[in-house]
């Protein structure tokens, strides 16, 4: 299914905007089957030519990039934002090594992930698991992993948006492409259900923290208390009416502080005009700029939305926001590490999936699949005290 095919399909069918456009509920497995776990990410180009198509795609989704043009009109729009995008952003990729590193990270989520689901429930119940990786905007498409499934006998679907904080034009969007691809027969009509979100699961929030503790040991350990910590996540171009992700944002926000015994003063930023063209207030580098003006040096930003490097992480965060910190003289500007393969993450994925599935006689996660393992870590309770 091409973009404008995509087009066509979602302004046909309003429902498809609604972020409910398929089943989250549990399926049933049987022994000896085969479930099909899709880990779902934007992807990014893999080299310079790949720029431009990369971005074609992206400005094309009605979801991601709502803007009312459709047909031919948004096509020769999208083409042409595409190729001046690229021309200004191929030397940010080849700084940090010529691709988008979330598309080997991605890989290696997967693969940590299958190790994980078939040593524990696929162990406990004779079922095999088998993940897949699909980049919304890029390779491998929908329709080559929906090809690799079915040649691989799955008898069951688990998509996985990689994205914590469901919002429409993210996981929304990942849904609902897979339900037109579904409509028109394009995948096999496997049974299939969905991960709304990672956003307040226990180990999501514990492997955040734990990244924040790495940083936290390349400052001086007689500063660490002066450390300001940035939350930084995407930035969102008026949310729809009903649209959860700032509420999961503020969420996932308080839990970590919580968990953290609010140890640090915390800052929620969202990323500056994105390639998506999407902004909030205030934007990362606002914050930082405000900082450095009252006087803080010591600052630790938190890719919060992030759950692998990424070019907003390895270029954006790590080399142009690090450039305006010392400029405004902060003298020790950090970024934390993704979680990319964390094993508290991958952990985490694997409770959120078997909370997808009905599995007797297993005990991974909970009734009613409300993304709180069984062995957690301390009371994620939240609290109300942020800057």
């Amino acid at each position: 299914m091409t973009p404008r095919d995509f087009l066509r399909k979602y302004y046909r069918e309003p429902h498809l905007r609604n972020g409910h456009v398929l089943p989250s509920g549990r399926i049933g497995t049987q022994p000896g089957e085969r479930v099909g776990v899709v880990l779902i990410n934007q992807g990014g180009p893999y080299k310079e030519e790949d720029v431009a198509p990369f971005f074609y795609n992206v400005l094309m989704d009605p979801a991601f990039q709502g803007r009312p043009m459709r047909g031919i009109l948004r096509h020769w729009y999208s083409r042409l934002r595409a190729r001046l995008r690229a021309k200004s952003v191929r030397a940010d990729y080849e700084a940090i090594g010529g691709g988008a590193p979330t598309n080997r990270l991605t890989r290696e989520q997967a693969q940590a992930l299958e190790q994980v689901l078939n040593r524990t429930l696929g162990a406990q119940a004779d079922v095999v698991f088998k993940t897949y990786v699909l980049m919304r905007y890029w390779h491998p498409s929908a329709q080559i992993v929906a090809e690799e499934m079915e040649a691989d006998g799955i008898d069951k679907v688990i998509l996985l948006p990689l994205y914590p904080q469901y919002s429409r034009a993210t996981t929304g969007s990942a849904l609902a492409y897979w339900r037109a691809l579904q409509d028109t027969h394009t995948v096999p009509a496997w049974e299939t259900t969905f991960v709304p979100d990672l956003a307040s699961h226990p180990q999501y929030i514990q492997a955040q923290s734990e990244r924040i503790d790495e940083a936290l040991q390349r400052f001086s350990r007689t500063i660490r208390s002066k450390v300001q910590l940035i939350l930084c996540v995407r930035g969102v171009r008026r949310p729809k009416q009903g649209d959860p992700y700032l509420p999961q944002v503020d969420q996932t926000v308080e839990n970590l502080l919580h968990y953290r015994n609010q140890d640090l003063n915390a800052h929620l930023s969202f990323l500056d005009k994105s390639v998506m063209g999407a902004y909030r207030s205030p934007s990362t580098v606002e914050v930082v700029e405000k900082l450095a003006k009252e006087g803080h040096e010591y600052l630790l930003v938190v890719p919060l939305a992030f759950v692998s490097d990424h070019i907003e992480t390895a270029y954006a965060l790590d080399v142009k926001l690090r450039e305006v910190a010392l400029k405004q003289q902060v003298k020790q500007y950090e970024l934390c590490t993704s979680l990319n393969c964390h094993p508290l993450f991958i952990e985490s994925l694997a409770d959120l999936v078997s909370q997808r599935l009905e599995v007797p006689g297993t005990t991974m996660g909970t009734p009613d699949g409300d993304g709180v393992a069984q062995v957690q870590p301390p009371s994620l309770t939240p609290t109300t005290r942020r800057s």
